[in-house]
């Protein structure tokens, strides 16, 4: 097995330049001041991929034998890797004076943009299968029939050694003290060549990991001693979007790696907004994975006056997605409240709700009557942080208004606020679920078909939010006699669900009767 200093030395010997740059570590005065630290960003979204794979894949392609680049490489992704794998190999091929074929396997839901940048870059684009394990089981299916070298994204000492470059320039780049720096994780590539590096000559500074709280396996994993296989994963972050973590990179980082932050969608896209106002670049959300475990660290552990390094990973970002980054923003950097309060149904309630938020900037309002006596109001207000939710309640109540806290209920925020006023008295045995659906043809058709005839659709939303999966809010009228034939829907359905027919959210705007 490899130790730091063998990676050390594969490390400080590997070919990465010839194609990636050494990218800039950039001062972020605004977040140092916000946090109370010197924040610095290593920006890899500057890579000629717009990510840090580019690293990785031309290190291993690169060392491969003159027999095995007559072959060609392939590998499995529907992202950042696929462009690197594809760039690497026109690059060697352009070198040697003789082509090296490059197969991506990517899934068939793939946007077509990621699969027109493969083309690009002179990859060949193969789609098979609905995920990402099915693009990989074709790829390690076809290697083997065409004997084709497979280029793992992030188990390889050949790519963990790439990526393991940026830990070189860290260090080449800020000779003076460092106190942590931090890195996203999926498979686990890029926090194992950094840490393995840093360890070895820097034992002092802290690698920090970080995963987003549905795609944590290196967090799970680290915490049982082994690997831990996940069965389903959240998507957001999908260049991080990773079941189960490499066997070379988990036993590094259980060596390495000091600990491990996980943050939430709603602050990935925070920290999407802090990069984007220090530098006017858009991260993907897996690139922005690292700002966000910085700033929650150094919250939860109410750290100041540190050096602290951010890797910002990749900027693949989906334009669709903008807008779903926009609206959570605010609720991940903490300077939003989602509040629904009652007031009575008179002449002047409204104007003495609105006196009693004083000068709180107000993000949305959403008013429906709820019967003669009372109303129900959905409302989006600013704040300076989450401490002020508590005593803003509490003034509320005070005044005789009832008021909930609904800033972390991910039924009021992904589809509650957009469907105010939608209650139906008549209906009766009404059921409410959430449900992630793939984004793929067939997904809802699948629902229906699988749904019993005369279990009635009372309520449907669904909103794009440029995710590789949909976010559906469904009420059915089952009744209640017929609660096992439901369950046996559910199951055979398989799409992941949370059943929300006592969510207060749903009690107060939506529930039928």
């Amino acid at each position: 097995m490899f130790d730091a200093t063998h990676y050390l030395k594969r490390i400080l010997t590997a070919r990465v330049y010839e194609v990636a740059r050494e990218t800039p570590l950039q001062f972020a005065p605004t977040l140092s001041r916000r946090t109370g630290n010197q924040v610095w960003i290593k920006r890899e979204d500057l890579q000629p991929v717009f990510s840090f794979k580019l690293r990785g894949a031309y290190n291993k392609i690169v060392n491969l034998s003159a027999e095995q680049l007559d072959r060609g490489v392939i590998c499995a992704s529907a992202g950042n890797h696929a462009q690197g794998v594809a760039l690497a190999a026109k690059t060697i091929g352009e070198r040697r004076g003789k082509p090296v074929r490059a197969v991506i396997v990517m899934p068939t839901t793939t946007p077509l943009i990621k699969v027109e940048a493969v083309r690009a870059r002179g990859g060949e684009a193969v789609l098979a299968g609905e995920s990402y394990s099915d693009a990989y089981a074709y790829a390690l299916r076809l290697a083997k029939e065409e004997q084709l070298t497979f280029v793992h994204p992030f188990d390889d000492p050949d790519v963990i050694a790439g990526q393991g470059t940026i830990g070189m320039e860290l260090l080449r780049q800020h000779p003076e003290p460092l106190h942590a720096v931090f890195c996203g994780v999926g498979g686990g590539g890029l926090i194992a060549g950094v840490a393995a590096y840093l360890k070895a000559l820097r034992p002092d500074i802290r690698v920090i990991g970080v995963e987003a709280e549905d795609a944590d396996a290196m967090t799970r994993s680290l915490a049982a001693g082994e690997r831990i296989a996940m069965e389903q994963v959240g998507l957001f972050a999908d260049g991080a979007a990773v079941k189960q973590v490499g066997e070379e990179t988990f036993r590094l980082c259980r060596q390495y790696v000091d600990e491990m932050v996980v943050v939430s969608n709603d602050e990935i896209c925070a920290a999407i907004k802090d990069v984007f106002e220090e530098t006017r670049a858009i991260l993907e959300p897996a690139g922005a994975l690292a700002v966000a475990g910085l700033k929650t660290w150094a919250r939860t552990h109410q750290v100041t006056g540190q050096t602290l390094v951010a890797v910002a990973s990749g900027a693949n970002m989906n334009f669709d997605r903008l807008r779903f980054v926009a609206e959570r923003a605010e609720l991940g950097e903490q300077r939003e409240a989602v509040l629904a309060v009652t007031i009575p149904e008179r002449p002047g309630s409204f104007k003495a709700f609105i006196q009693l938020l004083g000068h709180r900037n107000i993000t949305e309002f959403n008013y429906r009557f709820a019967d003669p006596n009372e109303a129900h109001i959905f409302v989006g207000v600013t704040i300076h942080n989450r401490d002020e939710v508590a005593s803003l309640i509490q003034q509320l109540e005070a005044a005789g208004l009832r008021a909930l806290d609904l800033t972390d209920n991910e039924l009021a925020k992904t589809h509650v606020r957009y469907m105010v006023g939608g209650r139906a008295p008549h209906i009766r045995n009404e059921r409410l679920y959430r449900f992630v659906f793939p984004e793929r043809p067939g997904a809802l058709m699948k629902f229906l078909s699988e749904l019993r005839a005369d279990w009635n659709i009372s309520l449907f939303h669904y909103r794009n939010h440029g995710s590789d999966y949909g976010r559906v809010l469904a009420g059915m009228q089952v009744p209640p006699e017929e609660e096992v034939e439901f369950r046996a829907f559910l199951d055979r359905l398989g799409y992941e669900w949370v059943e929300e027919t006592h969510n207060p959210a749903y009690a107060l705007f939506l529930a039928a009767g």
